[in-house]
């Protein structure tokens, strides 16, 4: 994913080398000299990571930190420094930077820091109905994009968990918004106005994982030219999550378990134990309970993540909120291509309805952004949803409407054929699966023209 960055350094040869580094990765760089032309440069355009100085004449870094934050709440800030401490990194992080990266500034170190920010600031704009939804949970609006009982039912659990200090572990498929609820939790405690960290496990490699969750001292490791605050230290106070937990390495679970059960760790290459409070929120789309058992998990660490889980639904079980939030996802995308696209019509919305939704919430965005870019009237149509959507389907022209039973035809013919595949074309197993008989099974694969459909010659009649 491009973004657009800018740099604020006194030191030209900082942004210049930086600019050459960054526009190699398909970056849009810009920099600064110093915090007045920052600041007027974030009031003037979007940015979405400024990589600022801490040590500068005049305003220092952590004003810039502050006002570009009190300008553009959304983007992340990344501090660089020749005189790094822990006290300005702790400080850093509590007022809201998104990291502390000391000179000299190592390539590979910089790529992995900026491209955390960015994934960072796209979940937190992903989908910005449901965390806002979440994060109210008290309120009255929450049903506002989800109405299904499966998705009330975790806001009920958001509110009981979280005035508390329980771990959490959130599971649910890729896309199905585990950040934003762990994100929901920490804005509904008492915990909402310290940090929020998060860091996904899956990312990075075990022995930088390792020093990015729980730091290291300076000579820890080739490269460690200083000493380096973690996340955990980083979190103190606030909220820490742990995104792909099941990715964990054998030794790195130990650690977590000892960090879990006393709340204190050393750094990587220190003999300083750090005490904290963190309430720890994981997530993961692996099965956790397969891996205990296969000794890919530790059981004790499983029974400590696990005090309080909870299962994010798919989007394809939940498809009466299809509606609510592809409109959703018009408004917004209108709005920030200057569209005039309102309104998705009827034979769009029966297609969406009938897409299986691999990718879930984060599919969705993708299909509707594309669709309102493409899109040349004020409203949504067939013709402006991806054509492997459209392919699988019989829609009508634009602007024709189905009659109900036509309508509901659609989505029937998308489930008997995905549970064919599912079953392998075997019809006893599929209409046991739908709770049909397989006389009925029949009759509709034939209404459908399903018969002979799969690889391989003629339909399975076993």
């Amino acid at each position: 994913m491009s973004a657009r960055i800018l740099i604020v350094d006194d030191d030209p040869l900082v942004p210049r080398t930086l600019r050459i580094l960054l526009r190699k990765h398909g970056h849009d760089v810009d920099a600064a000299g110093d915090a007045e032309e920052a600041l007027a440069r974030v009031r003037a355009d979007r940015y979405d990571v400024v990589i600022s100085d801490i040590n500068m004449p005049g305003a220092d870094g952590f004003e810039v930190l502050g006002r570009v934050k009190d300008a553009s709440p959304d983007t992340e800030v990344i501090l660089i420094t020749g005189y790094g401490t822990i006290e300005n990194a702790v400080r850093g992080m509590k007022e809201g930077a998104f990291d502390y990266v000391t000179k000299p500034v190592l390539d590979d170190e910089m790529v992995v820091v900026i491209e955390r920010a960015i994934e960072s600031v796209r979940l937190r704009t992903e989908n910005a109905d449901l965390r806002a939804q979440l994060a109210n949970a008290r309120g009255g609006s929450r049903n506002a994009i989800g109405k299904d009982p499966s998705f009330v039912k975790l806001f009920e659990t958001v509110d009981a968990v979280a005035p508390t200090r329980a771990t959490v572990l959130v599971t649910g498929e890729s896309g199905t918004g585990k950040s934003l609820l762990a994100r929901a939790i920490h804005d509904a405690s008492p915990r909402r106005d310290e940090p929020f960290v998060e860091i996904n496990c899956g990312a990075l490699p075990e022995g930088l994982l390792e020093s990015e969750l729980f730091g290291h001292a300076k000579g820890a490791f080739t490269g460690a030219t200083s000493a380096r605050t973690g996340r955990f230290q980083a979190a103190n106070g606030g909220t820490l999550f742990l995104d792909e937990i099941g990715t964990a390495s054998p030794a790195l679970q130990v650690k977590l378990l000892r960090v879990i059960q006393e709340r204190r760790f050393e750094p990587v290459g220190s003999e300083e134990t750090i005490e904290v409070d963190v309430r720890l929120i994981l997530a993961t789309n692996d099965d956790l309970e397969e891996k205990v058992e296969t000794g890919e998990f530790r059981r004790d660490l499983y029974y400590r993540i696990s005090v309080v889980p909870m299962l994010i639904p798919p989007l394809r079980d939940r498809m009466g909120d299809i509606p609510l939030l592809a409109s959703h996802f018009v408004g917004r995308y209108a709005d920030e291509n200057d569209k005039p696209v309102q309104h998705i019509d009827d034979n769009a919305m029966t297609i969406l309805q009938a897409h299986n939704w691999p990718g879930n919430i984060r599919e969705l965005e993708n299909v509707i952004e594309r669709g309102v870019i493409l899109c040349r009237t004020d409203t949504l149509t067939p013709r402006d949803l991806p054509p492997e959507m459209t392919r699988s389907v019989s829609a009508p022209e634009p602007g024709q409407t189905l009659p109900l039973r036509k309508a509901l035809e659609i989505p029937e013919r998308e489930i008997i054929e995905r549970t064919l595949r599912s079953h392998n074309w075997n019809r006893q197993e599929t209409a046991a699966a739908l709770m049909i008989n397989r006389t009925t099974l029949f009759n509709k694969m034939r209404k459908y023209g399903l018969l002979g459909k799969q690889k391989g010659g003629p339909a399975n009649g076993r």
